[in-house]
């Protein structure tokens, strides 16, 4: 010890005690954090962690990049091709507008098809309703035959104090011209009223059984609850075709007629429905190789969205469950830890292939798009994967994001996809819908609005990662 600090010692007792005692302590704090380091390093420490929002770590394609296709709409919610050799896209607009971008990428001058006049009027900063969904008939080239899904003021005989009824209709392409509708061919397949504006669903398509699938929401509102959704919520009502997909026969019948092997035909529940127990499947497709699996993106209620693989007579759970978990109408945020596992006939309830927790709650989306499996050739590491898309992040600025999805014997995980050639590798902008064009190649549609209104509307091809000057 130095003679200056022995002096100091020496000198002042009290000192000298009080060092020492905060040493000891000091010492023994040391002591006890080594201790319970060791006796806890190779323990499992509960996970109180909100779910992940990064991309998870595997050995799939992680990037991607994004080329401009075309710009200028309003609201773009699908895009897609009739498959009839001429390399045409088919742009919806949620407005009432469907314009052709022909083979070389231009915006034709015309729209293909406009019924603006024949929609409810539309609330500019977020509506569900709209022109929502278009299909080509599988033999398009030959009879000219497309469909559209639409939201029409409501209809003369439905209920009072409901919002609106959805519109199947049927139309031909001009004998002359076949870039633009013949709007005298319309012909009304199906409607359906609607308590509420929103869980509309919207996506038409044919399947490859040659059956028109038309999606639907649970009526709206919030939690199959309310106006128009009975006690045990129109998701898990058969008596209804609200909370279901549907599927038809356009060829037959007038205006349809009902698939023999339809779930219901014969039994209690309407004949039309092909699976029910949905909040809102907002996008559905049909894998275009192997099983030709139909998938459904069903966006959730305020913790969990959804993407399930549909099968006929299917039970998705909605509104006893919200993805994989119990779901209670009257407490939404607080779900309990049990619930039952059948539905109210005793079939049992399907569970997703993937789920994740929505962004309200910590969680990495707001509202569950839906896509494709890609079977195209650009971008061979996708192959069979499935992509789609979740809405923002935020309710008030675009940051919507694409997701890749793959399957190891059935158990299935997702991840981001980075886009290479954006700022912070995002889109930054609110994703409406999906689409994908003869050659089986991905498109994404965005938006700067939260709702219909201005010409902000883009679509941009999903391409191989790397380019970094592709907009």
């Amino acid at each position: 010890m130095s003679k200056k600090k022995s002096n100091l010692l020496k000198t002042d007792g009290k000192l000298s005690l009080r060092l020492t005692t905060l040493i000891v302590i000091a010492l023994a704090l040391v002591l006890v954090t080594l201790f319970y380091f060791i006796s806890t390093r190779d323990t499992a420490l509960p996970d109180t962690e909100p779910p992940p929002t990064e991309p998870i770590e595997n050995d799939q394609l992680q990037e991607i990049g994004v080329e401009l296709t075309a710009e200028g709409f309003t609201s773009p919610v699908a895009y897609v091709s009739p498959d009839d050799g001429t390399g045409r896209m088919f742009l919806v607009d949620q407005v009432g507008l469907i314009w052709i971008v022909d083979a070389d990428g231009n915006v034709l001058e015309e729209s293909f098809l406009d019924i603006q006049e024949e929609l409810v009027d539309l609330t500019p900063d977020f509506d569900e309703r709209g022109l929502l969904g278009l299909t080509f008939h599988p033999n398009f080239k030959e009879n000219g035959r497309f469909f559209v899904h639409y939201s029409a003021p409501l209809r003369e005989g439905a209920p009072e104090e409901w919002d609106h009824t959805g519109v199947i209709a049927e139309f031909e392409v001009r004998e002359d011209d076949s870039n633009i509708a013949d709007p005298e061919s319309k012909k009304i397949i199906l409607e359906i009223d609607q308590p509420q504006f929103n869980h509309n669903g919207g996506q038409i398509a044919f399947g490859p059984d040659g059956y028109l699938y038309i999606t639907l929401g649970d009526g709206g509102g919030a939690n199959d609850v309310g106006l128009g959704h009975p006690e045990i919520g129109n998701g898990q009502d058969t008596s209804t075709l609200l909370g279901s997909i549907l599927r038809i026969d356009v060829d037959e019948g007038d205006p349809y007629s009902i698939p023999d092997d339809n779930p219901f035909v014969g039994k209690e529940g309407r004949d039309e429905i092909f699976a029910y127990g949905l909040r809102n499947p907002y996008r559905i497709s049909f894998d275009a190789k192997g099983d030709n699996e139909l998938f459904a993106g069903d966006v959730g209620q305020d913790l969990w969205e959804e993407v399930n693989i549909v099968t006929k007579g299917g039970n998705y759970g909605w509104n006893i469950k919200e993805g994989t978990h119990c779901f209670d109408p009257e407490n939404p945020t607080d779900p309990p830890e049990e619930c039952p596992s059948v539905g109210p006939r005793g079939e049992p309830l399907i569970d997703p292939i993937l789920d994740y927790r929505n962004a309200r709650h910590e969680g990495i989306g707001l509202a569950v798009i839906g896509g494709y499996v890609y079977r195209g050739e650009a971008i061979n590491a996708l192959e069979g994967n499935y992509i789609f898309g979740d809405w923002s992040l935020d309710f008030n600025e675009g940051d919507g994001t694409v997701f890749s999805a793959s399957s190891t014997n059935g158990d299935w995980d997702f991840w981001e996809l980075a886009v290479t050639n954006k700022e912070n590798q995002r889109l930054g902008l609110f994703i409406t819908g999906m689409g994908q064009d003869a050659d089986k190649e991905l498109y994404v549609l965005t938006t700067e609005n939260s709702g219909p209104s201005g010409n902000t509307g883009r679509i941009f091809k999903i391409v191989p990662p790397g380019n970094k000057n592709l907009e």
